[in-house]
């Protein structure tokens, strides 16, 4: 890559923060805005992730390749198109920048900035929906970069949107966004009692996907 991996980890670790300040910053104010209806709170919270993805891959994806999200990184490192050590690097960057995200939308709203989410997400259920989110996630980033990259924002955009409402877990797909919003007991906030769940399906789902794009994807060598 043409930027240093000080410059490369500064980005990732700014556009996880304001991945992180959209998804709290627009599920607060959804809940405040929606008089209890928590399907619009929902709407509302899942347009601007969308939209918010759509633009924040643009701006960072030339400088880090924009993964903002540990499983991506891992995927990127099993695939050896990041270093493990870069890799490592990338994901502790992710998880600090959406730590930081997380304060920065509470400061925002003028909430306490320390919390601890009280939002249970339990279950095999919500477990399995991260892994079904997580591998729809990778594997369309691994589909579009490899045929149409230059729509690899857009459709990462789309299918986050999507699969806010076609999973029961609103499909976090995203180990570092997981626990961040164990750190905010608001509306996208995540109770700790119920990130390990989510965890191992985001785990689950990412290795899947880079198993099953992989072979999918492969051309047939020329003879």
């Amino acid at each position: 890559m043409p930027f240093t991996l000080a410059r490369r980890l500064v980005a990732e670790a700014l556009g996880t923060a304001l991945l992180l300040a959209v998804v709290i910053g627009s599920g607060v104010m959804g809940e405040t805005l929606a008089g209890g209806n928590v399907a619009i709170a929902l709407l509302g919270n899942t347009l601007a992730t969308g939209a918010g993805l759509v633009v924040l891959i643009t701006v960072f994806g030339p400088v880090s390749g924009a993964h903002f999200n540990p499983a991506v990184t891992l995927v990127m490192a099993l695939k050896q198109e990041i270093a493990p050590v870069a890799a490592l690097a990338y994901a502790a960057a992710q998880t600090v920048g959406a730590v930081f995200g997380v304060w920065v939308a509470h400061a925002m709203f003028a909430m306490p900035i320390l919390q601890v989410s009280e939002k249970l997400r339990e279950g095999p259920a919500q477990a399995f929906s991260e892994a079904v989110a997580t591998f729809g996630l990778v594997g369309t980033i691994l589909g579009v970069s490899k045929f149409r990259p230059d729509l690899t924002a857009v459709c990462v955009g789309l299918y986050i949107t999507a699969a806010y409402w076609f999973t029961a877990s609103t499909s976090f797909a995203n180990p570092a966004v997981t626990l961040a919003r164990s750190l905010s007991d608001s509306f996208a906030g995540i109770a700790p009692a119920s990130v390990p769940g989510f965890l191992l399906g985001q785990l689950v789902g990412a290795v899947a996907a880079l198993l099953a794009f992989g072979w999918l994807l492969k051309e047939k060598p020329a003879p």
